[in-house]
């Protein structure tokens, strides 16, 4: 199974340059992908740089014929005549999708800090190995308290579908709502996470779970042992940021560490100003 994550920044390159056909080619040189997970997908923002207020979801899915598109809104403002102007993850997936959540992620506010609605959009693909929890997400860039409060909400969903999976209730007459496959404890959570591979918030992420749920692991360092994180920002020329470092990461449940055979970045397309990260886990049956 292969999956690729990426801040396409609304299409928008390292040339201030919004260009889907970029985009798109970028992902289809990188390999033949199973799910794709891009953050910062607008529709109807014209205020964006480069952007024609698109919707960049329709786009996306029409050069993706065969997989599935499923959005989660986290910024959702009015625009002119009713049409509302949307920003956030899109998860598109060539697999059957048992079930799909949209998480809205915590948002205090921090004096003197701007902020955003951020989402965490999961979903529940059939793999010939089982089901996966497949989560993507987009932190908070300016607030590190934010960004804590987001990853501890991660952390309580990942516990919320490990206590799903083991206290599977069963035997009564339920209306069909109720009948929604069992949510699995094996988990993907991907995205751009803004906070450096040293991090403290993001040493949280991974620390174990007092509820005997698996716990997370950087990707990365499973196939890449003792070499630092490829940097995913800071390349190509782009105005921000004004260094190089890593924000985008693969973590993945601890019963599938022996489960990954590669993570890759690209480093070399200026077509974001983030670069595509690729994952690869062998889950045959």
């Amino acid at each position: 199974m292969r999956l690729l994550s990426w801040n396409i920044q609304w299409g928008c390159g390292c040339d201030g340059r919004v260009s889907f056909p970029r985009i798109v080619d970028v992902i289809r040189r990188m390999g033949d992908f199973d799910v794709v997970c891009l953050q910062e997908v607008a529709v109807n923002h014209p205020g964006l740089a480069g952007s024609a207020g698109e919707d960049q979801v329709a786009i996306l899915a029409a050069a993706f014929p065969g997989y599935s598109a499923h959005y989660a809104i986290a910024s959702d403002l009015a625009g002119e005549r009713a049409a509302r102007r949307c920003f956030g993850n899109l998860l598109l997936s060539r697999l059957p999708v048992q079930q799909v959540f949209r998480h809205s992620l915590p948002q205090q506010a921090e004096r003197g800090r701007p902020s955003m609605p951020r989402v965490a959009l999961e979903a529940v693909v059939a793999t010939d190995g089982g089901a996966l929890r497949v989560t993507t997400t987009h932190l908070e860039y300016y607030s590190r308290a934010q960004r804590e409060a987001q990853i501890g909400q991660l952390r309580t969903l990942h516990e919320e579908a490990f206590s799903q999976a083991t206290n599977l209730v069963t035997g009564y007459d339920l209306d069909p709502p109720f009948h929604g496959p069992q949510r699995p404890v094996s988990s993907v959570y991907c995205g751009d996470f803004n906070c450096e591979s040293d991090a403290e918030e993001l040493r949280r992420l991974v620390q174990p779970f007092l509820s005997g749920a698996p716990s997370l692991v950087d990707a990365w360092s499973v196939a890449h042992p003792g070499v630092a994180n490829e940097f995913t920002v800071g390349l190509n020329g782009c105005a921000w940021p004004d260094r190089t470092y890593c924000c985008d990461y693969f973590f993945v449940s601890e019963d599938l560490r022996d489960r990954v055979r590669s993570v890759a970045v690209d480093q070399e397309t200026a077509a974001s100003d983030h670069q595509p990260i690729a994952l690869e886990l062998a889950l045959e049956g």
